[in-house]
């Protein structure tokens, strides 16, 4: 897998509690410059919404990475397209359009986010499982 990756929110937001999970051994592989990780200003304003929440504070929220990751990312300058299918949660659809947009592999800690019926070709995998692909 030599493509990049879209990281949904509850990924940055599980690395932040346990960096030495799945989802924790992405965002330093990002930093490393291991892999691309793709944003858009709709994913990051998501970002910043959910990881400056007050629930979040007591837990040192944000990170100390989450700056320099975003530093690494690639960013688009606009929002792709309008995600064409309804979902779970319409906030999470930003997600997957990013994703179909860069032909990036969208990772979630929620699978349940995106149903196999609005993926359109998007290949939406969990943290761990993404790791294992990658060997």
């Amino acid at each position: 897998m030599n493509h990049g990756l879209v990281l949904d929110t509850n990924v940055l937001v599980s690395a932040a509690i346990h960096l030495d999970g799945p989802p924790g051994f992405l965002v330093q592989a990002i930093l490393r410059r291991e892999l691309a990780c793709f944003t858009c200003p709709g994913v990051v304003e998501e970002y910043w919404d959910v990881l400056t929440r007050p629930k979040f504070a007591r837990l040192g929220f944000p990170p100390p990475w989450f700056e320099p990751l975003l530093d690494e990312a690639h960013h688009l300058d606009a929002d792709p397209l309008v995600w064409p299918l309804e979902g779970p949660d319409p906030d999470d659809l930003v997600f997957l359009a990013l994703a179909h947009h860069t032909g990036a592999v969208l990772v979630t800690g929620n699978l349940a986010d995106y149903p196999e019926a609005i993926q359109q070709g998007v290949q939406v995998m969990s943290p761990r499982a993404y790791l294992e692909e990658l060997g």
